[in-house]
């Protein structure tokens, strides 16, 4: 669970932790006590399917279509599909206007497919005329909700620098737009958000955006590794909007440097029993207090013991609260 999680990180001590120990006992209560039914979500993924170029690669990508498909099925979103014909471009572009209208809610860009760079711009390949990221950028100016993107094909790391911004969560499957031959991220990828149980790091029962790209890109790794050939693709995430993106790599070394997958940990298609009895606005507000306990976390020398756990309980009574709430719903 979630905020079982949360009462290790923030290191309580056996000296300290009676506040904080009593606090976690409500918590449990609370969430055992939960309803079952669970929460309308205001989620919505839009998944754009490439121009294949051979029958082995229109293999691929149905492949990793239907697993987005069956992810969304499981998780009770709605998924539409652009890939048919010569006016993909504009199919694309009049779905994004139109998504762009809604005020709230969260929505997920799935690019599957081939990207080229022809050392002026990156393009993602469409039946008909292709997207630059520099056009997608334009059609998703207006967007106001949060938005997930996931380009799992090649030379897609432009589209990453052009998206960033607040309220985006990006993943490119490759570090440069000089990286254009095929990816397997993408494949790896959509396994792992569909709630592949080897990708849930912390057992929470479900598969963050985080935890999928981490566990996407070490796979990538193996197979490179497996097939004794030089790596040609390296993957990217950013969420904190300065279109820097962050490899896997430093996740596991160095996480205290990682910048960036703050956000994309706390993002899932798929949610677990417990997760799907938060409402949208309850598990907006649940992410901030977790946020909170992070950046706490983050300052823990320049505090006493006492100041430290009387902030912690503070935070962690706010969490009961909320839970609270939603079992009363």
């Amino acid at each position: 669970m979630r905020f079982t999680e949360m009462i290790h990180r923030v290191g309580a001590r056996r000296q300290s932790i009676a506040a904080v120990g009593l606090v976690t006992i409500l918590l449990l209560s609370v969430v055992l006590r939960l309803s079952a039914e669970p929460a309308k979500r205001d989620v919505e993924v839009l998944l754009v399917i490439g121009a294949p170029g051979s029958a082995d690669y229109e293999a691929k990508f149905a492949e990793q279509a239907s697993s987005w498909k069956a992810a969304c099925a499981k998780a009770q979103v709605p998924v539409s599909v652009v890939g048919k014909d010569e006016k993909d471009a504009e199919t694309l572009k009049s779905m994004l206007k139109a998504a762009s209208t809604q005020p709230a809610g969260q929505f997920w860009l799935v690019f599957i497919g081939h990207g080229t760079f022809d050392n002026r711009e990156a393009k993602f390949n469409l039946r008909g005329p292709d997207v630059t990221a520099r056009e997608l950028a334009v059609w998703c100016s207006d967007m106001k909700r949060e938005m997930v993107v996931i380009h799992g094909g090649s030379a897609s790391a432009p589209f990453l620098t052009a998206l960033a911004g607040k309220g985006r969560v990006l993943v490119s499957a490759t570090k440069s737009a000089d990286e254009i031959y095929y990816c397997r991220f993408g494949e790896f990828f959509a396994k792992a958000i569909a709630g592949d149980e080897t990708a849930d790091l912390n057992q929470d029962k479900q598969v963050s955006v985080l935890e999928a790209f981490r566990h996407a890109s070490k796979l990538v790794a193996e197979f490179y590794e497996k097939e004794e050939r030089i790596s040609t693709e390296h993957a990217l995430i950013d969420d904190d909007g300065d279109g820097v993106g962050a490899r896997a790599e430093l996740f596991s070394k160095v996480p205290k440097e990682a910048k960036d997958g703050a956000r994309a940990s706390q993002i899932s298609l798929v949610l677990s029993d417990e997760e799907k009895r938060l409402t949208d606005g309850q598990r907006v507000r649940r992410d901030e207090l977790e946020r909170k306990l992070e950046g706490l976390k983050a300052t823990r020398d320049k505090l006493s013991d006492g100041d430290y756990y009387r902030e912690v309980e503070v935070l962690l009574r706010a969490l009961a609260a909320l839970y609270e709430e939603a079992a009363a719903d």
